[in-house]
């Protein structure tokens, strides 16, 4: 039987697949016959551990990056969902085109989806300024920092994937590079770090009351993307990777 690995960085986009409480970090978690889960941190060396994981101790047979994204295009807005036909990342991927079709055909009429590529970076993408170059070079529509170091390990196993993200920040409001300074890697909030933050001015109330509300934004359809697909998450992949393209 062939099961799908799905690798997330943060405890709240496991939480949009699963209901269960103390998640290991760094660890597959199976959630059922056919879905097998890995919360790995943010950027591409943890993603990149997990994919490798995933694939030689799990035995998967196909690979997803799930999570939230940021826009490079001033019309997507917290919620869209992105389901692109490639990564750009030092190379571009293409995801597999027949999964991502069953995926797409499976979700409620109302999602606006968007298969434009999506962009990795190494880094946050923190300003306007920002991701306006990224899409320049890209052509991309959004970017996350996981996506391509999963295509990377999908297209050297032989292995297919596709991308499911979903837009949590418009390019007109990023969060801000200090951020990072007050999370875990799994995306908690370290409460100490947080308050010395915003008694210093590096991170803002305003802003972050902004950013959470239009995360919750983007989980409630992470949310519903699995409840509408999960059948078709796990169901039996085709096997062979799409691979690098042009």
């Amino acid at each position: 039987m062939s099961r799908t690995g799905i690798v997330i960085a943060m405890r709240s986009e496991a939480a949009c697949i699963t209901s269960q409480r103390n998640l290991p970090f760094d660890q597959a978690v199976p959630i059922d016959d056919h879905l097998v889960i890995r919360m790995c941190g943010m950027g591409p060396v943890a993603a990149r551990r997990a994919a490798i994981d995933l694939y030689d101790q799990e035995n998967v047979a196909g690979l997803i990056s799930f999570g939230i994204a940021g826009a490079l295009d001033d019309a997507l807005q917290p919620g869209d969902l992105v389901s692109p036909e490639s990564v750009q990342s030092k190379q571009s991927y293409s995801t597999d085109s027949a999964w991502r079709t069953r995926i797409e055909r499976s979700l409620p009429a109302h999602l606006n989806v968007i298969r434009r590529p999506v962009a990795a970076s190494d880094e946050l993408v923190s300003t306007a300024d920002e991701k306006y170059a990224l899409a320049a070079r890209s052509g991309a529509c959004a970017v996350d920092m996981e996506s391509g170091a999963i295509a990377a390990v999908a297209s050297e196993k032989g292995v297919p994937f596709v991308v499911i993200r979903v837009i949590s920040d418009p390019v007109q409001f990023s969060p801000p590079a200090a951020l990072m300074d007050v999370l875990h890697p799994d995306g908690r909030v370290k409460p100490i770090a947080l308050l010395a933050s915003l008694l210093n001015g590096s991170l803002k109330l305003g802003e972050l009351l902004r950013f959470g509300s239009d995360a919750q934004i983007a989980f409630k359809t992470l949310k519903q993307v699995v409840q509408a697909t999960r059948h078709e998450l796990g169901r039996q992949v085709s096997g062979t990777c799409q691979g690098i393209s042009d």
